[in-house]
């Protein structure tokens, strides 16, 4: 149940007028049939089965593996029949963190090279897949675009739809041709450290940019900058409790389909090939009945998915999940591949996963029909894709540093998913002309504007020369004012802030990814507690002679009641990644003195009025939809701020 404060008048009620998000469908009954833009083409059928009667069981398995390219060399791809490999977050050809566009798409064409030299009847094409969660975000030099959870304040399909495009051209640059994107998970609590994945916790939303992000990522399947996509992690993976990642999602059954099904329904009109499988299980709120992990549930993968919604692409396991499964291991999972499981992620352990489900066929614990209906599957995928036709190296982009770009279209994002919640005495948009004093630890870092998922899988361990391309927000700002416009002090200490037009606070959470990222129940969710060094960065200036203008990077809603207050502007900058310049385009006016850049981006998610309350639970100071705009300017007055306590309860 949601409590929203009443705020002072002054605040207007703090609620944008504009919707949140599309008027949301009646609700669904069941799993609805989804009819999907691509087609079956019998040609394409025929073909499958003549591929099919031609190979052994071992050819089959080796089709549905999928080895990290750390743990696998292209001969092997060769020896072992192998169908898919993929980079895991942090993972470069020869492990070199800086490897060129040509080095990536020398690999690629490596690995491809040696699945067309198998003793196979027909020789199968490898497919290459990779976390490119936001812009091709593992290679170096690559423009990196806002997290999801910055695309859903933007409320703009198209711009979605283009940064997809962006991302697929990139992709092919280095010669892959496969996409673990888009994540529809619905986020209900933002203790889950993979909220900044999702787009809103509104269904609706979801729905609108699932659809939006196949089209821009698969275009045709065919073209010169056209991927696979894939939709995940397929079910419920921002349901669970707490937040906890690879958790319990308690849900009815009704809520599973009209909530966290919602994503799933348009990307597969859309025409999504492939399904990540969620590391998450399920528990039926209604009956009690659970329904245990997602990798081993064949009423979800099987009877769902691929039944009820007729999803005839090709479901993927994530990393080791299968492990997770009762009675499997990371090398070992039949009753994973007969829930519907169709390609194994077994970054480390996939010879010894091959000999395993070999034998598992053998002795009767897989049929033969789940192992062919698996691998019809993947090639009809891979046919589809065009892999048989055409080498990754004959790509237009193939090998082209300038394909990883789209600075342009990043910092747009950047200035529409920017929400403004606070802007007293009309503090912003800053005039040019006078000496702005720049503080707090994200003000240059790179690091802290992208966050996880970004050059290593946590986004950690990285210094701005990791990046190859891109601004800091400090950077912008002395481009925009000039080196003499600019003073950069971290701390705040040891200066007067009266001295200054205005002072820029720039504070936020570090980078983290998965399970790194979860505020563990019951932890609070005041930001201040747990980086007290932003508090004290504001302490250092607040109130001393100069209006403080706060930008703050996060990948979801906090308890942050302290800061706001010794703001006189805040900005919720979500993870921008790496393109700051849509920042400066905000805060400052043009050189006429006009108004260049107005707000327009809203909250994705409730921001919460105390420290124990999640996204759609408890006391909220902010509704989804909430932003403050230029034209329509509203004071936030001082807002009651109780410390958090050491748990929640």
């Amino acid at each position: 149940m949601l409590t929203v404060l009443a705020l002072p008048a002054a605040a207007g009620g703090a609620v944008d007028p504009r919707p949140a998000a599309p008027a949301t469908a009646k609700p669904l009954a069941d799993w609805p049939a989804v009819k999907s833009a691509v087609g079956r083409d019998p040609k394409i059928e025929r073909r499958i089965a003549s591929i099919l009667a031609g190979m052994t069981l071992e050819q089959k398995i080796g089709q549905m593996t999928q080895p990290d390219v750390r743990y696998i060399a292209p001969d092997q791809v060769r020896q072992y029949h192998i169908g898919s490999v993929l980079n895991g977050g942090g993972a470069w050809p020869a492990m070199n963190k800086h490897a060129t566009v040509k080095e990536w798409a020398d690999l690629a064409q490596a690995f491809h090279a040696a699945a067309m030299q198998t003793d196979a009847k027909v020789k199968i094409p490898l497919i290459w897949g990779t976390d490119a969660v936001h812009g091709h975000n593992n290679v170096l030099g690559a423009t990196v675009f806002p997290h999801n959870i910055g695309l859903g304040a933007a409320r703009d399909p198209q711009l979605v739809e283009e940064i997809a495009r962006a991302t697929a051209k990139a992709s092919r640059a280095t010669g892959i041709s496969w996409v673990f994107a888009p994540t529809l998970a619905v986020a209900q609590d933002q203790r889950w450290g993979r909220t900044y994945e999702s787009f809103s916790s509104d269904p609706a939303l979801v729905r609108l940019y699932g659809a939006a992000a196949v089209r821009g990522l698969q275009g045709t399947l065919t073209g010169d900058g056209d991927v696979v996509a894939t939709a995940k992690h397929y079910l419920a993976d921002g349901g669970t409790v707490h937040g906890n990642d690879q958790g319990e999602a308690r849900t009815s059954r009704l809520d599973l389909i009209n909530v966290h099904g919602a994503g799933y329904y348009s990307a597969l009109a859309a025409g999504a090939q492939t399904v990540m499988a969620s590391y998450s299980s399920w528990t039926d709120a209604g009956s009690g009945a659970a329904g245990g992990k997602m990798h081993g549930n064949r009423a979800l993968l099987t009877d769902a998915l691929k039944g009820r919604m007729g999803f005839d692409g090709f479901v993927v396991s994530d990393w080791n999940a299968i492990e997770q499964v009762p009675g499997c291991t990371k090398a070992h999972c039949p009753a994973s591949i007969n829930a519907g499981v169709d390609m194994v992620m077994v970054p480390e352990d996939w010879r010894a996963f091959i000999a395993n489900t070999v034998a598992d066929v053998k002795a009767g614990r897989i049929a033969m029909a789940r192992i062919d209906d698996a691998v019809t599957r993947i090639l009809r995928v891979k046919l589809r894709a065009g892999l048989f036709e055409r080498l990754p190296a004959a790509g237009a982009f193939n090998g082209r540093a300038d394909a990883l770009e789209a600075r342009d279209l990043a910092r747009r994002a950047v200035r529409e998913s920017l929400v403004l919640l606070k802007n007293n005495d009309a503090v912003l948009p800053l005039r040019r002309g006078g000496r702005v004093l720049v503080v707090g630890k994200s003000a240059d870092s790179l690091s802290n504007q992208s966050g996880g998922w970004t050059r290593t899988w946590q986004g950690t361990e990285n210094t701005n020369a990791d990046f190859g391309t891109g601004q800091t927000l400090l950077a912008a700002l002395r481009e925009a004012l000039g080196a003499d416009g600019v003073e950069f002090n971290e701390t705040g200490a040891g200066v007067d802030p009266a001295k200054y037009t205005a002072v820029i606070a720039v504070i936020g959470e570090t980078p983290y990814a998965e399970y790194n990222g979860d505020i563990d129940w019951p932890a609070p969710l005041q930001h201040s507690a747990r980086y007290k060094e932003d508090l004290a960065v504001l302490d250092a200036v607040s109130g001393r002679g100069a209006p403080v203008v706060t930008i703050f990077y996060s990948g979801r809603t906090v308890y942050a009641n302290d800061l706001l207050n010794r703001s006189d502007a805040f900005v919720a900058a979500w993870l921008p990644g790496t393109e700051a310049a849509g920042i400066a385009d905000l805060l400052l006016r043009d050189g006429n003195g006009r108004i260049a850049y107005d707000f327009r981006g809203s909250l994705p998610f409730a921001w919460p009025g105390d420290a124990c309350t999640s996204t759609v639970n408890g006391t909220i100071l902010f509704r989804p939809g909430y932003g403050l705009r230029y034209d329509s300017p509203k004071a936030v007055s001082a807002l009651t701020f109780t410390p958090a306590p050491e748990a929640c309860g």
